[in-house]
């Protein structure tokens, strides 16, 4: 009989050390880890549900901002106030949780999410975050649309894969114009070294305050090829659109280094991409966006015909991909 609980024990222990997936819990993160590939993820679902590192073999790709969440808006208002179904919502700017002349990234950074799921199987590692925006009076004063979010973010076969939900609760449609902006480095060359390639045929032409004028251009041919544009050439905070789509919609931003490689893949739904990579910073930003910078209130000025909206009792889901390569 101890024999028999010897082996059972010795292939308990073993079948699990085996396993390729895990995930780890603290009481600040959730940690996905990938151990064929030596991949870990932390996301700190009580600090904004933020993905706060992405190591690979020892290397973090993230810059210490990591991947922060922007909702109910990404990027800046041309106003303290935004335009759904026609009607205009003025802030409240004494509440304190939306500042400035040009209100920029929501106001969800320091949100406490809480994690419904969090598991790891044969095939991957995954948590799942939820956050009831309805419940908050201050949250609803400053953006009425009751609603929930809900973000996945799944290690599997190499890569990060970042989903998010919004499922409407109100009566009214309600305008999606949320992003995420993930900041990017390789470390196996200098910044002024890196080159990027980036999947859009469109630049939106921008105003001294960075809102767009309504006015598009074509982008630069070798901007297609993540080889031949060399960061050292450029101080980006740009807005592209028109996304170059593969067969499976998926439209792809390139990072690269000597050898290290980030390729970040956008779904269909995220229809629009700001690229931030200023002089001096080892940083880049492909930032996955609903719709452009600004888009509910240019959309009412009829500047831009793309918003996105979710039908009462409807969803809206969309996801993008982290694949590192090179390391």
């Amino acid at each position: 009989m101890k024999y028999f609980f010897a082996v059972v024990a010795f292939f308990a222990f073993h079948g699990t050390a085996a396993a390729q997936y895990a995930v780890r819990r603290t009481p600040d993160l959730v940690q996905l880890e990938d151990t064929a590939r030596q991949i870990v993820v932390a996301i700190a679902p009580s600090a904004g549900n933020l993905t706060r590192e992405m190591t690979v073999k020892g290397h973090n790709i993230l810059g210490p901002q990591g991947i922060p969440f922007l909702a109910p808006w990404a990027n800046r208002l041309d106003e303290q106030a935004f335009y759904a179904n026609g009607k205009r919502y003025a802030f409240d700017m004494q509440l304190g949780n939306v500042r400035g002349a040009h209100p920029i990234h929501g106001f969800l950074a320091a949100a406490k999410w809480e994690v419904v799921e969090a598991r790891a199987d044969a095939g991957s590692a995954w948590v799942t975050s939820r956050l009831e925006f309805f419940k908050q009076p201050d949250w609803m004063a400053q953006f009425p649309f009751a609603h929930t979010i809900s973000i996945t973010h799944r290690l599997k076969d190499g890569a990060l894969d970042v989903a998010v939900e919004l499922r409407n609760l109100s009566a009214e449609p309600m305008p999606v114009a949320v992003g995420f902006h993930p900041y990017f480095r390789v470390d196996d060359a200098p910044r002024d070294a890196w080159t990027i390639g980036v999947g859009a045929k469109t630049e939106w032409l921008l105003s001294p305050d960075k809102i767009p004028t309504g006015e598009t251009r074509p982008i630069e041919q070798r901007f297609s090829d993540p080889r031949a544009a060399v960061l050292r050439e450029h101080d980006l905070d740009h807005v592209f659109a028109d996304l170059r789509r593969d067969s499976a919609g998926m439209a792809t931003m390139s990072l690269a280094g000597t050898a290290q490689r980030i390729d970040v893949l956008f779904g269909p739904a995220y229809r629009a991409a700001v690229i931030y990579a200023p002089k001096g910073r080892d940083f880049i930003c492909f930032e996955p966006m609903a719709g452009i910078t600004d888009s509910m209130n240019l959309a009412q000025r009829g500047l831009y015909k793309d918003l996105q909206h979710v039908p009462p009792g409807g969803t809206w889901q969309e996801h993008f991909v982290v694949r590192p390569s090179g390391f």
